[in-house]
């Protein structure tokens, strides 16, 4: 899963929308070095991450990229599937996802003193291209895309991918639905443990 389902599958606590989105750039035992909610945030995102990759019915959706994009395919799925929350969204809150985005980013402005180095260098973007909405038009996605082949070195051509999205659309979109459900579970029964 990409930053929109990482925040979303947080709840309602700040804190932990934070420890959640920054989690990648932190590794190791470091998270131990962050207050309480931020912590319970970065092992929720590593709960998810672990959750999701095992999956079949994720693994099933990654496999049709495998053969053309290799080791990025797990990459482009995790924002195919954020594409289907972006488009999706009535169906999840109640909040309008433009309203849900904005208040976000002014979380994190809000909290910038406790951003990861790495978080800090992408909010710029993030913020000017509107990341978050973007995820829910197809235009949007080949514009993260052609950032994510930028920050790769053009490795494989993973704005081309929108190609097999389009093709395999009603798979992956049914895919993610079923997923999806069983992921929210996975997270409800993650923070009950987390905050027990």
């Amino acid at each position: 899963m990409n930053f929109l389902a990482h925040i979303y599958l947080s709840g309602d606590n700040d804190l932990l929308k934070i420890g959640n989105f920054m989690a990648d750039s932190i590794h190791g035992h470091d998270y131990n070095h962050y207050q309480t909610e931020i912590r319970k945030g970065i092992l929720l995102h590593r709960s998810i991450d672990s959750f999701t990759d095992m999956h079949p019915i994720y693994r099933q959706s990654k496999h049709r990229l495998h053969e053309k994009y290799g080791h990025y395919s797990g990459v482009i799925m995790d924002i195919f599937y954020d594409h289907f929350l972006a488009k999706n969204w009535n169906h999840y809150s109640k909040i309008k996802l433009e309203h849900y985005t904005q208040t976000f980013y002014k979380l994190l402005q809000d909290n910038y003193d406790l951003l990861t180095d790495k978080a800090k260098g992408m909010l710029p973007n993030m913020l000017g291209r509107n990341w978050l909405v973007s995820y829910a038009s197809i235009e949007g996605l080949q514009m993260i895309m052609f950032q994510m082949d930028h920050r790769t070195k053009n490795r494989v051509a993973m704005h081309e991918s929108t190609v097999e999205l389009l093709y395999y659309y009603n798979e992956f979109e049914d895919e993610f639905t079923l997923f999806f459900e069983e992921l929210r579970q996975h997270c409800s029964d993650k923070l009950i443990e987390l905050n027990g």
